[in-house]
């Protein structure tokens, strides 16, 4: 029979080892697992002031579940950005001065300038030259930007309180841009974007259209008529249809567009569609080649399809497609 005593004592030693094994790190343990955590996913020398501004971090410097989501497609942005801004740096284009010496970039529909400033932290902050133009016409966001920017020393960033409208004959940017930039930008933002790039003889455009609701009200404003002509307009015959149909459309008029007028485009995913529904990423790169084709069957797509009225409206920079 065993003791009261002795298995008191193992029990406690059982206990004991218990503890052991689970007590907690100390508190500098923890610090030193974040920060090798850290140095393992960020890019060499990223302030981490500016992803915790940005929420990709939490307040405390840490990573979790929805950081790591946000982090992960930064850098899958960053990575098609960074391609392009070492390209216009190496190379000229036909048709247009380089200005490898000073890039810039125009971000349109800025918000809160997050593509604006991670660009410049990963890319330009390793410079001498090189300005990032944040175009917003929400003052409010505006100066917030503008107060982030001095607080991390990234002089070389400009945040603009103008519509696009205005940006296209403000005396605060140059006359020229190597790299458009639109986010997100909703409906025919993105085509204000892309006449501003067109203006400026930008180099190449990096496009993530969003919310594209004007093809779709030119297609239900005569969908009856269209119906009673094309068996093609039971393609938005269905509101649901109409949305998606005119998203599309959308997009496809916007690369033909940019083929136009000498642009190579690529479009591919900006992130899984898991994350998001609105992560198509246009990007056109100038090539000086103006395919005339693009235009005619811009022009085509328009009248099979009833959008002549937007044609005339969004797409006929400078002189008329056809």
């Amino acid at each position: 029979m065993k003791s009261p005593t002795a298995g008191g004592q193992k029990s406690s030693s059982k206990v004991a080892q218990a503890g052991k094994v689970t007590q907690s790190p100390t508190a500098g343990a923890r610090h030193a697992a974040r920060d090798a955590q850290l140095a393992e996913l960020l890019r060499p020398g990223q302030s981490i002031a500016l992803l915790q501004h940005l929420h990709i971090l939490t307040r405390e410097g840490q990573l979790n579940q929805d950081s790591r989501r946000k982090l992960k497609q930064v850098y899958h942005l960053y990575q098609f950005l960074e391609t392009l801004l070492r390209e216009l740096a190496q190379s000229a284009v036909p048709g247009i001065a380089s200005s490898s010496a000073d890039l810039t970039v125009a971000d349109h529909g800025a918000g809160k300038s997050y593509l604006g400033f991670i660009l410049y932290d990963l890319f330009f902050k390793h410079m001498d030259k090189g300005q990032v133009y944040g175009i917003e016409s929400r003052s409010a966001l505006v100066e917030k930007s503008r107060a982030l920017a001095a607080q991390l020393g990234f002089t070389r960033m400009q945040f603009l309180d103008l519509t696009v409208a205005q940006s296209a004959h403000s005396p605060l940017l140059p006359p020229r841009i190597d790299l458009v930039t639109a986010l997100h930008a909703c409906d025919s933002a993105t085509d204000d974007a892309i006449a501003f790039g067109l203006g400026k003889q930008a180099r190449a455009f990096a496009l993530v259209p969003c919310c594209q609701a004007e093809a779709a009200r030119h297609l239900g404003s005569n969908k009856a008529l269209m119906l009673s002509r094309t068996p093609l307009a039971e393609l938005w015959r269905h509101p649901l249809h109409t949305r998606e149909l005119g998203s599309q459309i959308t997009n496809v008029l916007r690369c033909l567009y940019l083929e136009a007028h000498g642009y190579q485009v690529t479009v591919t995913e900006l992130v899984g569609w898991e994350h998001s529904m609105k992560n198509e990423l246009i990007l056109a790169r100038y090539t000086g080649q103006k395919k005339r084709a693009a235009a005619l069957r811009l022009r085509e797509i328009g009248t099979q399809f009833g959008l002549q009225d937007l044609i005339d409206t969004r797409f006929t920079w400078q002189t008329d497609n056809s």
